[in-house]
């Protein structure tokens, strides 16, 4: 690789590797010995090509979710199956892993654009902008800079659009599957913001069991199904759809009926 080899974004490929290097080690204990990090299905990571991969996840925190992200790629790729053990697998990172961001989010401070270089498509809500409800355009050059990092590679993507569970799907992910036809990958996340701040930088509360599932890619006919049954698989793959938050209500009185129980008896 050359020294000052550039990604399509003009990202310099060895600045970029460095960085994960450096942030992947700084961040390594935050998810396994601060908190302890479950894997799930990883098997999958190995089997997926190089590029025009789509991850599809539900959002916890701003950054945390990435960047276990990225360690969980990374060791997959290496060898590992279900495990960040043992944070060599940082050495010869994949570089081609992106994941969609707001703008004012990766803008907000010196670590946010330090994390930016390492793979952020910086995109424009047309929902939400400054803490503000808007109603804004979707702007075609964040398209296309998606359609050119998947061109490039893998690309993570929170299709809810905040951090705050069972939100709607925004439909723009499901335009972009029927578009450029990736490879979709599901994953389920969970731990993240009980152990982190909304921002995923502070570590909250330790010892803590976070989980990261990953599930097989969908089986998508891209022709046919149309974005509103597309945004249905998504809810359901992604365990964002409102049967779902019934489930997990029915567990927590579950709980709470045996803790009131436990305390009577």
């Amino acid at each position: 690789m050359g020294l000052f080899k550039r990604n399509p974004f003009g990202h310099i490929l060895f600045i970029k590797k460095w960085l994960i290097r450096i942030l992947g080690v700084l961040t390594h204990r935050r998810f396994r010995g601060f908190n302890e990090l479950h894997i799930e299905g990883s098997e999958f990571i190995k089997n997926l090509p190089d590029k025009n991969v789509l991850f599809i996840s539900n959002h916890q925190t701003y950054f945390a979710d990435v960047v276990a992200m990225f360690h969980v790629f990374n060791a997959s790729l290496s060898g590992r199956t279900d495990s960040i053990k043992n944070v060599g697998y940082l050495w010869n990172p994949k570089l081609n892993i992106y994941y969609v961001a707001a703008k004012e989010t990766m803008k907000a401070g010196l670590l946010p654009k330090i994390l930016a270089y390492v793979g952020s498509i910086s995109i424009e809500r047309t929902w939400r902008a400054e803490g503000q409800d808007v109603n804004r355009q979707v702007k075609m050059s964040d398209i296309s800079n998606i359609g050119k990092a998947l061109d490039d590679g893998w690309v993570i993507t929170f299709p809810q659009g905040t951090t705050t569970p069972f939100k709607p799907i925004r439909k723009g992910t499901a335009h972009i599957i029927k578009r450029y036809k990736p490879v979709v990958v599901p994953i389920v996340i969970d731990g993240f913001r009980r152990s982190f701040d909304k921002k995923g930088l502070r570590i909250k509360k330790k010892n803590i069991l976070q989980s990261i599932e990953i599930k097989e890619p969908l089986v998508i006919d891209y022709d046919n199904e149309t974005t509103d049954e597309i945004v249905t698989r998504i809810e359901y793959a992604i365990e964002q759809h409102p049967s779902f938050l019934k489930v997990i209500t029915q567990k927590e009185l579950e709980a709470q009926e045996a803790l009131n129980k436990l305390r009577e008896w």
